[in-house]
């Protein structure tokens, strides 16, 4: 490796300059050659030097001549200016020149060659333009244009700038800024003016305000902030978060018909890669609550974005940053809250879940035999109707919607059925652990189908750690006594659990039941626990003793007047 090779590789910019016409026709054939045989990637600032000796406006302009082609050929050459060291004759401006084509690099922005913005600089800036356009109209009007400026310099544009940027992008492109505001292609031209004159620092301005890199791509940092989750905890949506999710909903509804049909989607995820490829891969919308016509409801939004975060949080934070969430301390994090981590105490010699008291989303795995009525169950908890056709499930599939419980308290309630990964999962202690509740099915009308859920248990011991709700299906159904050594009550009883709700997905209160039974077994684990005797409760073990006392002073005081009456007589 040469000294230049070493030199070159620990440098930021390359200042080339030239002096007459055969150090210029150097640069071409011999130096630009050179620098992309080293494999580097650096702007380059080309200086026509000795300018005192070639004074004059023809001078200037055959100078300027020289530089056009060299501009068009090499899209490394960042800029080119005349100097003298001689007379000292913009020096300081070459200096300023190699700087800012480190801090405001102008190839990522502008393809001098064709004359255009680049293809990242416009999605860039389209995004830009997207997110400030709040009304979502296609146009930046005034306020809105005003608050772009402070928002990225700090200070705002007097009025007769406006008219200048107004006539100016008027004069390049027609109806680019009209009486309603800036269009997003005259929002295009202004940067593409500004990289044209030299002004790119406006446009970088622009873009680093809204975190992007010198490589137009989103700050990971940005889109990643610092969230500490202690182990055992889960991660909510905050009031914030809500909030955000609930204004972005409505101004995206334009038909105010109360659901995003397809196109409203579409343009909703514009600023971003798309819809998540979780969502996608869970067979979004069909994961939520949706109106007669398909379209995703308010309900439904807020529910897939509850079980986004609690599943992955860190997809909703990138979302929070591509969809413009904004806060005072310009981080997404305050959009989501960390809850307590789960805990356990052992009783009767195995571990227990603590009670939960500050979660509103929960995670219920459904497990049963073939045929048990599960994934109806889960169409019904969507309020969608029944369906005779049936589908074996799988792969996983899950559904969230809102439950509420008694007292009006609203949580969101996870129903997945895991399918052809169902003994992977429950033998899986890890992935056990983040399911706060075990839905086991059987059809009621099937006499073998109770027999599966019990071979279930025997077969995957670590279901008896988690708390459980058994539910009989199709209960609209003439209901059929198991062919098993036990039946459902007995077997209930037996283990220290509820006997099994009788649910129909005919029968809205009985689903509206066992919904709300699953959220509080969540969230009082103890109750619904396998194997796990009632412990007697600390009032009523007071009731005993002050009852039995009571009785012992009764029976005292009688034989005391008995004694006192014979000595008497």
């Amino acid at each position: 490796m040469t000294a230049l090779q070493k030199e070159i590789r620990h440098a930021d910019v390359i200042w080339l300059v030239y002096s007459d016409h055969y150090t210029y026709e150097r640069i071409s054939l011999y130096w630009m050659n050179i620098f992309r045989s080293f494999g580097v990637n650096l702007p380059v600032v080309l200086c026509a030097n000795k300018s005192d000796l070639q004074a004059g406006v023809e001078s200037e302009r055959a100078i300027s001549d020289e530089f056009i082609p060299i501009l068009r050929e090499f899209k490394e050459v960042e800029s080119c200016i005349r100097c003298s060291a001689k007379d000292k004759y913009n020096i300081n401006q070459a200096f300023y020149l190699c700087q800012r084509a480190v801090t405001h690099p102008i190839s990522p922005l502008f393809d001098a060659k064709e004359g255009n913005l680049k293809p990242a600089a416009v999605d860039a800036l389209s995004r830009v333009f997207f997110l400030c356009d709040k009304d979502q109209d296609g146009y930046l009007n005034e306020e809105e244009f005003m608050a772009l400026q402070k928002k990225c310099f700090g200070r705002g544009l007097d009025i007769s700038d406006i008219g200048e940027i107004k006539s100016t992008l008027n004069e390049q492109l027609t109806d680019s800024f009209t009486e309603k505001g800036l269009t997003s292609d005259g929002f295009l031209m202004l940067n593409k003016i500004f990289a044209e004159r030299g002004r790119h620092e406006t446009t970088w301005g622009i873009l680093r305000t809204f975190h992007y890199t010198d490589s137009l791509s989103l700050h990971d940092k940005f889109l990643q902030p610092q969230l500490d989750v202690p182990k055992g905890s889960s991660v909510e949506l905050s009031p914030v978060g809500y909030r955000f999710f609930v204004d972005l909903f409505l101004l995206f509804d334009k038909d105010n018909d109360g659901g995003l049909n397809d196109t409203e989607l579409h343009s909703l995820f514009k600023p971003t890669p798309g819809i998540p490829n979780d969502w996608l891969e869970t067979n979004f919308p069909q994961t939520t609550v949706r109106n007669e016509q398909g379209h995703v409801t308010l309900q439904g939004w807020l529910a897939q974005w509850s079980m986004t975060t609690y599943l992955d949080y860190k997809v909703t934070l990138a979302y929070l940053a591509y969809l413009g969430f904004e806060s005072l301390n310009g981080t997404t994090t305050v959009a989501l809250t960390v809850t307590k981590p789960r805990k356990e105490r052992r009783r009767q010699g195995k571990p227990v879940r603590v009670n939960v008291t500050d979660r509103t989303v929960f995670n219920c795995y459904v497990l049963g035999g073939p045929r048990s009525g599960k994934s109806s169950l889960l169409e019904a908890f969507l309020g969608r109707q029944y369906s005779d056709i049936y589908n074996p499930t799988i792969k996983p599939r899950m559904v969230v919607n809102s439950v509420e419980l008694k007292g009006g308290k609203q949580v969101y309630l996870i129903l997945e059925e895991l399918g052809e990964l169902e003994p992977a999962i429950l033998d899986n202690d890890t992935r056990l652990q983040q399911c706060d509740v075990l839905c086991m099915a059987y059809d009621s009308s099937d006499p073998d189908s109770f027999r599966q859920i019990v071979e279930l248990v025997d077969k995957h011991p670590l279901m008896n750690k988690i708390p459980t709700v058994l539910v009989a299906l199709k209960a609209d159904l003439d209901r059929q006594q198991q062919r098993f050594d036990i039946q459902p009550d007995e077997y209930t009883a037996s283990v220290y659990l509820p006997p099994p709700l009788h649910v129909s997905s005919t029968w809205p209160s009985s689903l509206s039941e066992l919904f709300v039974k699953l959220v509080e077994a969540s969230n009082f684990p103890s109750t619904a626990t396998p194997g796990l005797e009632p412990e007697v409760k600390a009032d009523h073990l007071t009731n005993a003793v002050i009852a039995a006392s009571g009785v012992a002073f009764v029976s005292v005081l009688s034989l005391a007047v008995w004694k006192l009456t014979m000595s008497r007589s």
